[in-house]
This record gives structure tokens, sequence and C-alpha cells, in this order.
């Protein structure tokens, strides 16, 4: 009973500090007189307050470690409640109609996938924008570990629940106390929002849009206040800045500390931050060496191409050219990106570059095995040699993910989606991309039941399959 007690207790207090987030779109509509959006956000806000504040001073704060099989239900049902949560302003407010609609925005906030159902963004009130936008945020580095930073976790220990919403093959502590770990990772990541929003106010944006789009670029999300996404600014300094971002948001932020705290061989060492660096720099090449005939010159081709590479790669989402038009070859690139992602640890989404450089690592070394059948050989990882248990670990997971995204691509051709169409849209919901038929179509006009369905797929996509997908399995609920 203890340990039901203490489930509530936490997820209170997880629901007031995302409640106390729907501060920031009250002052912007107070600051712009847009009163009509006040109410929607207030009254949910206040209800979570008292329910936070209930559970947080009654009973006594008594130490308990979860299971196993509580972790996986408790972070499941608390990215399905904030989801639901973070919809209501939305629905209240009438800005979405539809309940169905309302869920997958909120859905695909949180999980900073980017997909919408609204047609028209640039009619909204700028503190429906910018909130959209912090959902991207908040859910981008995640909000379990911001609970564990802004208030360690009465007595539970943080790490097994910060461990089972985290992104990456491996999962540690890069500070002996996880509280540590996420006020050092969450301290990272507000610092690179607040630099972001100061360049882009010099890149002509006025504070909420600078703010509100660093939300979307350092979450890797892909909302935005403009219809036409980052193009609609027409500026090449703003473009430039969200290349720029989109790149570090896709990059693991434990290296950041590493660099921070002079242990400079971490991030020298590490396999996965070289070959993301490799793969998009190869990647941006030939992407504008394809474009050089559409664009009529190489340097507006490479500025189309690595914006592009960038807003892909790290699973943002955000668009200044609409790849649909652009040549087959050139389309190719960006097919062939849906399938990598950023890197673990990071705010993007995808099945990650380090899973991908263990598997082409084992290929290598089953090839030299069979070259070279006494020789001894093994997966190196970060220079350290013997990692064939991240191998194991992959391998699974790779395959339910393709599974997962077959399933989803099947539902969609039931609800009068192309083969192809359902293909891109059911990978880019599980790797929390955003585009799918093309970086500009909303997705309002899906039938219901595949916006519940695609909201299952981005939840499953950003808990990273297993913590969601474990939970209907018959071995899970046995005793």
């Amino acid at each position: 009973m203890q340990t039901v007690f203490v489930f509530v207790r936490i997820f209170a207090i997880i629901l007031s500090i995302i409640g106390t987030s729907f501060l920031l779109p009250i002052g912007t509509a107070l600051a712009f007189g847009e009163y009509e959006v006040i109410l929607p956000f207030l009254i949910p806000m206040v209800v979570a307050w008292i329910f936070g504040s209930a559970f947080y001073f009654g009973g006594k704060k008594v130490p308990v470690k979860f299971g196993t099989r509580a972790i996986f239900v408790f972070v499941s049902f608390a990215w399905v409640a904030i989801s639901f949560y973070g919809a209501i302003p939305l629905f209240a407010g009438g800005w979405i109609s539809d309940f169905s609609s309302a869920v997958f925005e909120s859905v695909s906030g949180f999980t900073t996938t980017g997909a919408t159902v609204l047609k028209d963004v640039e009619i909204l009130p700028r503190a429906v924008n910018l909130w959209r936008m912090e959902m991207h945020w908040l859910g981008g580095m995640g909000i379990i570990a911001l609970t564990t930073a802004v208030l360690p976790l009465l007595g539970v220990g943080g790490f097994a629940l910060v461990k089972a919403e985290s992104t990456g093959p491996e999962k540690g502590k890069i500070t002996p106390k996880m509280a540590n770990t996420a006020k050092a990772l969450w301290g990272i990541y507000f610092a690179l929002t607040v630099i972001q929003t100061v360049i882009l106010m010099f890149c002509g944006m006025d504070f909420v849009d600078a703010l509100s789009h660093s939300f979307s670029t350092l979450g890797t999300g892909g909302f935005s206040s403009k219809n036409a996404s980052i193009a609609g600014f027409n500026s090449l300094s703003t473009e430039i800045v969200c290349t720029v971002f989109m790149f570090l948001a896709g990059v693991n932020f434990s290296l950041y500390f590493y660099v921070i705290t002079g242990k400079f061989s971490e991030l020298k060492n590490n396999s996965e931050f070289k070959a993301y660096v490799g793969i998009f720099g190869i990647v941006v090449l030939c992407l504008a060496f394809s474009l050089v005939k559409f664009y009529g010159g190489f340097g507006k081709a490479l500025r189309y191409a690595s914006f592009q590479v960038a807003t892909i790669m790290s699973t943002t989402g955000f668009a200044t050219a609409d790849f649909m038009k652009w040549p087959a070859a050139s389309q190719f690139f960006i097919f062939i990106l849906f399938f990598i992602g950023g890197c673990s640890g990071s705010t993007s989404g995808g099945i990650k570059v380090i899973r991908w450089v263990i598997l082409a690592k084992k290929a290598r070394v089953e090839m030299l095995k069979m070259i070279h059948p006494h020789g001894v050989f093994s997966v190196r990882v970060n220079g350290s040699p013997g990692r064939e248990d991240l191998v194991l670990n992959i391998a699974p997971f790779v395959f339910l993910y393709f599974c997962l995204a077959f399933i989803s691509t099947f539902a969609g051709t039931l609800g009068g989606l192309s083969v192809f169409e359902s293909f891109t849209a059911s990978f880019s919901m599980l790797g929390n991309i955003g585009p799918a038929f093309g970086p500009f179509m909303e997705y309002n006009w899906i039938p219901s039941f595949l916006k519940w369905i695609f909201s299952f797929m981005m939840i499953a996509g950003r808990l990273e399959i297993y913590n969601l997908i474990i939970l209907f399995t018959k071995d899970f609920w046995k005793n």
C-alpha cells in the first residue's frame, strides 16, 4: 500500500510541475492581451497544484524502492497521463475541437515528434503556440529527469525511473547521484536554450518567437509559429543558427558535461559522436551535390542540404524546403536519415547512431572471423573491447522497432493512406521525426483511430519501445 501511495505522490508532483509550466503561456497571454487563453491554462494548473500539494505535504516521506514492473508501469503511465493533461488547454480553449486531435498534438509535443493536426498555426494566439513548443522542451530532456533535478523523488531512487525514460542502449550516471546528473544535464540544456534565444533575437526574432523556436530546436521537436516553418522567417542567419543548434541537440548531452569538466578524452574516444559527425558531413555533401542543378549553384544547394540533414537526422522536423519536390536521388538521402536518428542521451529520436555503429562493427567482426577462423576479434565501443553484450541488446530492439513500424504501416493503409505515405508516417511517428508526406503537411485529415494508433507509436518511440510494449506481454503480469 505504501508503494502505491508513493507512486501516486510522485505522479502528483510531476503533474504539478507540468502545471507550473503553464505559467509561461499565461504570462505571454497577459503580455499580448490574449485574455481568452488564460482560463484554459489557469484552471488545470490550479487543479494540478492542489493535487500535487495534497500528496506532497500529506503523509510521511518513507523511502520506497520500486520493483522493475512498477517502474515500467509508472513511466508509461506518467507519459500517457501527461500527454492527456497537455491536451486539456488545447481542447478546452477550442483551438483544437476534436479531442483525439488535441491528444495527438500533445503527444506529438511531449515526445518531440512535431507532427501537427493544425492547418494554420499562424491564427493561433501566441501563447498557445508557445505552449506547443514548450512541450517539446519539457519532453526533450525528459519529464521524470526534470522532476528529479528540481525535486529529488522523495526517498525513491531516481536512477531507475530516469533510466527507463532516457534513450540509448547504455544508460548511466555522469555523477555519483542521479539527482546531480539530472541537474547537470538540465543545466546544460537550459544554458543552450538561453544562448540560442539570444542569438535568434539578434537575427531579428522577437523574444517570444526566439524562445519558442529555441524550445523546438533544443527539444528536437519541430513545431513552429509559422505555417512554412523556419522558411517563414526568410532569414539565412536564422537558418544557420537553427542548423547549428539542431546538430548540437542531436549530440549526447553527457559529452557536453565531460567537455565542461575538462574530460576531453571522453569526446575524442566516443564512437557514436565520431560516427554522428561523419554521417552528417558525408550526407550533407552528397545531398548538396545532388541539388546543385536543382538550385542552380553549390552554395544555395549546401544551404538547404545542411538544414534538411540537420532537421531529419536530429529528428527535429523543421523545414526550409519541400523535399518532396526534390529530385529522386536527393530524396533518397532524406529517406535514409529516417532510419538513423541522433545520438543516445540526446533529445533526438530514431534508432540512434550508436546502434548502427555497433551492428556495423559486429558485421565486420563476423567477416573477419570468416577470413581468419582462428583469430580473436571483438566489438570495440569507445575504445573498449568485448562489447558483445550491446549487440545482444540492440538486435531485438531493431527487430521490434521494424515490427511496430510495419504494423503501424498496415493500420495506416486501413485509414486511407497509400503504402508509401503510411510507411513514412509510421517511421516518422516511431522515430519522433515529424515530417512524412512532406514537411509542410498536417495530420488533421487522417481518421481518429489512426491518430490514437500514431499517438501510441510516438510514445513507444520516445520510451524506446521496450518500456511500453512490455506492458502488453503476458509474462509481465505473471506473479
